[in-house]
């Protein structure tokens, strides 16, 4: 397998650098990172992509002041499309938020409005922004996938780094529709090797996938460095590759790091987006 390189504008990013934080607002701090170097090595090439999807981060660290210099909190949920051709760093995000600590604001339709401009003109797309301010108390549901929980599975694993061989599906038998879920998937930065945490979720359509084959390859991530939305992409890849189903999701929940959660999503299009329903540990 072709070994996972960072991008080559990445030694200008602030990941891993030690940085003063600035809290008055500045949308200099968004840091894009060009999808395309990644999808090179996934064979993806070109305009035309083999899924759709959506990055879906959640915001917990978010607040500015209002016209009269109180303190206002909330929630971020930020969509920024898969189709878009830059992703943002996710340092990058959180010194971008925190510049809006100590600057002025009408209300939470402008600031709203300035995210939704902002990131859409750093990604390359339009990025949806929902801001929910604490004073309305919004409710956030933590839940798990109804579906089949594959860390039950008594089997021996001895491969770390990412291991498309351990796909297999059954063509002789008919096709099923099924979720399949483990809470194992963990992987690293791409630029510090810092451990990233997350909970995989598979739905198919098409021939029965072997489940702990699925498991081996979940946890073969283990020691490999890529960002969020560049494993989801190569775990979809992989799948629809190795076991060609005729309907294929991939949803992946990491947990939060700097007030941050990040929730890849990729679909060949049958599948639609779940509800963003936090993991249990998120």
């Amino acid at each position: 397998m072709k070994k996972s390189v960072p991008n080559p504008d990445m030694h200008l990013s602030p990941l891993g650098k030690a940085v003063s934080y600035r809290d008055t607002y500045t949308n200099e701090l968004l840091f894009p990172i060009d999808r395309q170097h990644k999808r090179d090595e996934l064979g993806i090439l070109g305009a035309a992509l083999p899924f759709t999807g959506v990055d879906v981060w959640n915001a917990y660290e978010l607040s500015w002041l209002n016209p009269r210099g109180k303190p206002v909190v909330a929630i971020g949920v930020l969509r920024v499309p898969a189709d878009s051709p830059f992703l943002i760093e996710s340092k990058s995000l959180k010194l971008y938020l925190n510049s809006f600590n100590q600057t002025r604001f009408t209300d939470v339709t402008e600031v709203r409005e300035i995210m939704r401009v902002d990131l859409s003109a750093a990604c390359g797309a339009e990025v949806e922004v929902d801001l929910y301010d604490l004073s309305a108390r919004p409710m956030r549901e933590v839940a798990f996938p109804r579906g089949i929980l594959l860390d039950e599975l008594d089997i021996e694993i001895d491969r770390y780094e990412p291991d498309p061989g351990f796909l297999l599906a059954d063509p002789e038998s008919g096709p099923v529709t099924e979720t399949l879920y483990s809470h194992l998937l963990k992987s690293n930065c791409l630029v510090t090797g810092q451990p990233d945490w997350g909970m995989l979720v598979v739905r198919y359509r098409g021939a029965p996938i072997d489940r702990a084959g699925l498991l081996r390859y979940i946890v073969s991530f283990r020691n490999h460095n890529e960002f969020h939305e560049q494993c989801v992409e190569r775990i979809f890849c992989d799948i629809m590759r190795r076991c060609r189903p005729a309907a294929l999701a991939v949803w992946a929940r990491y947990t939060r790091r700097g007030g941050l959660d990040i929730n890849p999503f990729r679909s060949t299009g049958q599948l639609a987006l779940p509800a963003n329903v936090a993991e249990v540990r998120q």
